[in-house]
């Protein structure tokens, strides 16, 4: 897995990512400086998370480390 800079430069750059967390898979991609956008694609457990929520780079920081399956696109 790449470093959270490296993680970064790819948002920063104009891909969506798609990761699994806590067996949830999720959609994530920059919205403006320091914010983003964080989709529910598929819930894996009861009582899920929101289904959309914009989340900060803070946020995007501390949960980086576990992020699993992560799936890169472009969309022009």
């Amino acid at each position: 897995m790449e470093t959270f800079e490296e993680f970064e430069q790819i948002l920063d750059n104009g891909y969506q990512i798609y990761f699994t967390y806590l067996t949830n898979r999720y959609l994530l991609f920059k919205t403006t400086e320091n914010c983003y956008t964080q989709k529910l694609i598929h819930v894996g457990q009861k009582n899920p998370p929101a289904k959309m929520a914009m989340v900060t780079k803070k946020y995007i920081m501390e949960v980086f480390p576990f992020m699993e399956d992560l799936e890169y696109k472009y969309d022009v």
